[in-house]
């Protein structure tokens, strides 16, 4: 009885503490749409030194494994995953409070840039920290002996709504915000949340989450050569490689919305939709689809992206405009589903991974699929540029965009040719 209580005690701890780290990082989104209008309108920088400034922000992220490998083999105060979550919070706290009181008296792009940077490394430092303790309990309910298939993937689901909702109460508050508050306030508000999710962290105990023990507390050298053995096993390697490759391969193109050069307003109403898309997925994966081989799943969402995509290439032929169905409406609807849709698979294959992954390294295997994913969309978004280029999709001139969006649907599909490298794992090993 009194391990019962205790169990269902370190459940509460567990999603306190993922469901505020996971939610504030959904709302990550709120500052950021400050940060554009920031630049854009209050600094006067142009759209492409702006769009090299949102990719260098994102460099922290690939750096995630040796985030993964030093809270695997560094403790502090013999605990290694709440004080990294405390550290991430405070780091992106001091970040945007330092940008919300320096806006007004004129702080330079250098050091904006080097602020948003801080920001990002302490998000990446938290989102490796809430990985790992996600990896670790799946795995360690997974190896219990009342183990149930029914409730793999039950934590990958709770974190993915709690984020889902950040994302989209971030977005609609962020829509309403830069039209009533200054960006400096949008930037003061969200460090002051992070300064309270700092605080809180600070008075959960690791002990009671109830996380697996360690054998032994193992060096960065040592955590680093388990970390090589893991991902020399077929069944990670496969995995992530094609994971990362179904992301690299297809080139992103933003055709739709900027062929009609939507406003404002109407693109924070998709991208609401879109998050709001996020949290069905997380709530009809845990109750209907966890069950499916994590293969047949993700290949399902990769042919829905062709599939959406051509549609793209029909709405910009003019088919459903002359069919009645207003711009607005498929942008909103649409376009909004399908730039989320792309990241629907990310929670099949997190919970194949959890299975996967081996004792002691959950954190810095977790890690580098996060990472090889960053590096997936930059690659990506290099591709994008390029295939705009050759289809001749240049300033205002869209009249390639048809034959783009096609290219795009083609390499959306290729990878499946190769999805094999995915396991039919449903249950644990």
């Amino acid at each position: 009885m009194v391990s019962v209580r205790n169990g269902n005690e370190s459940e509460r701890s567990r999603k306190l503490l993922l469901g505020i780290g996971f939610w504030v990082q959904g709302l990550r989104c709120f500052p950021w749409m400050g940060v554009n209008f920031f630049l854009k309108d209050g600094m006067r920088v142009d759209p492409s030194t702006l769009q090299i400034l949102q990719n260098s922000a994102n460099l922290p992220m690939v750096a995630k494994p040796f985030y993964g490998i030093l809270s695997d083999s560094f403790y502090i105060f013999g605990q290694h995953r709440v004080p990294y979550i405390a550290l991430g919070a405070f780091l992106q706290a001091v970040s945007w409070v330092t940008i919300a009181l320096f806006a007004k008296s004129g702080i330079s792009f250098l050091l904006i840039t080097f602020y948003l940077l801080l920001g990002n490394l302490g998000a990446s430092i938290v989102e490796v920290a809430n990985d790992a303790i996600v990896a670790e309990t799946g795995k360690q309910l997974a190896l219990s002996k009342n183990w149930k298939p029914s409730s793999s993937g039950e934590l990958q689901s709770f974190v993915w709504m709690a984020s889902s909702v950040g994302g989209v109460m971030g977005n609609l508050i962020s829509g309403i915000a830069i039209d009533k508050f200054s960006t400096q306030l949008m930037f003061l508000m969200y460090g002051i949340l992070l300064s309270l999710q700092f605080l809180i962290t600070l008075f959960i105990r690791e002990s009671s989450l109830d996380l697996p023990k360690s054998p032994s507390q193992v060096g960065f050298r040592k955590q680093l050569s388990e970390l090589l053995v893991a991902l020399q096993k077929p069944m990670i390697y496969y995995s992530i490689i094609w994971f990362a490759m179904s992301y690299a391969v297809i080139p992103a193109l933003t055709g739709t919305l900027l062929h009609l050069k939507i406003e404002s307003s109407l693109l924070g109403i998709s991208k609401v939709f879109g998050q709001a898309a996020m949290l069905f997925w997380g709530v009809v994966y845990n109750r209907h689809l966890k069950s499916i081989p994590p293969r047949k799943l993700i290949a399902a969402v990769q042919i829905s992206m062709a599939i959406f995509i051509i549609s793209d290439v029909l709405f910009v032929n003019g088919v459903y405009r002359s069919m009645g169905i207003p711009d607005s409406l498929y942008v909103v609807v649409f376009s909004g589903f399908l730039e989320v849709l792309y990241f629907f698979k990310i929670l099949p294959f997190n919970v194949l991974m959890a299975q996967l992954c081996p004792p002691g390294c959950e954190g810095s295997v977790m890690a580098f699929v996060m990472s090889a994913i960053a590096l997936a969309f930059i690659v990506s978004g290099y591709l994008g540029v390029a295939l705009a280029s050759y289809v001749g999709v240049i300033g205002d001139d869209f009249s390639g965009l048809p034959r783009g969006l096609l290219i795009q649907a083609v390499c959306t599909l290729f990878p499946l040719f190769w999805s094999s490298c995915i396991p039919d794992v449903k249950s644990k090993e």
